[in-house]
This record gives structure tokens, sequence and C-alpha cells, in this order.
């Protein structure tokens, strides 16, 4: 499965129409929903994005999870209630309500930031300052790609 990457900014006209990256709409070719699905984020002022097809592989984990019904209630009126599927127009563009750009401050223009499986759309200011914080807390932790490989070849090798 092709995945989200990189991070792309684009205008937002007074409409709300916002041209999806083609990278990303080349990832989401294929599917049977011809656009995206996009919900306020739980943790950030910021609005995720991803497949249809997605959305109905978290449903169909939450069948065979063991959250509580709290939780189970939490997601299912936060991120399914809370979504909307947004078509692609002849040009790659989706509309983008007026209350989900009021959540992300998203006025003049949205970045597009890629996060494998799905992505954010973002005010580009928030989103560099958001950027910037998530930098300083990888050096203070360390965390490195080469450890993460380097434990993932581990934990495989080990259940070999």
């Amino acid at each position: 499965m092709a995945v989200f990457l990189s991070t792309y900014v684009n205008k937002v006209d007074r409409k709300g129409r916002v041209s999806v990256p083609a990278e990303f709409r080349k990832v989401l070719a294929g599917q049977s929903y011809q656009g995206v699905v996009v919900h306020k984020s739980l943790h950030y002022s910021a609005l995720e994005g991803c497949s249809a097809e997605h959305m109905e592989q978290l449903s169909d984990s939450l069948e065979t999870s063991d959250l509580s019904n709290e939780d189970y209630e939490l997601i299912e009126t936060t991120i399914f209630g809370g979504s909307i599927q947004l078509p692609f127009d002849g040009e790659g563009r989706i509309v983008l309500p007026q209350h989900f750009c009021e959540f992300a401050g998203i006025t003049e223009e949205a970045a597009f930031v890629g996060r494998r499986k799905t992505f954010q759309i973002w005010e580009p200011g928030a989103l560099a300052a958001h950027e910037s914080g998530m930098r300083d807390k990888a050096r203070s932790r360390d965390i490195s790609l080469s450890k993460i490989i380097a434990k993932a070849s581990a934990m495989r090798g080990a259940a070999s």
C-alpha cells in the first residue's frame, strides 16, 4: 500500500476549495470512493484525512478491540460522527467546510502533511510551530530512525 509522504502548502479560495496534493491523490487512486474522509483531530488544531477504506479498516478494528465502552463511544462520536466525505472535483480539489476551517484556523492556505496511512491539514504557521516542537521532543528523547529500524529487525528476528 502506498503511503502519504511530504508536506505541501496549497491556496484555499473564498469558497473553501483547496487542491489535494497530486501525490496524495495518487495514494487515494483506485479506492472505491473518489475523494477523502476528513475529521477534526482529537489532539491538535488540525484536520485528519484518509481514504474511506482506512475508515472501514478502523471500524473493523473496533469490532475486535477491547476498548472500554466510554472509549468506544468517544471514537464513534468524535471520529465517525464527526467525519465528512469530501469528493474531488474535476481539478482534484475538495471543499473544506467552514466549521472545519475555523477549527483548524485555516484561511488562505492549507498545509497537507503526510503521516503514512493518513494525513493532516494544518494552517501553515501552526504547523511550523508544531513541527518545531516535535523536533525538539525527538532530540530530547534521542529518537533515531536507525534505532527504530534496528529494534524492529531484532524483534522480527526474535519472533522467527
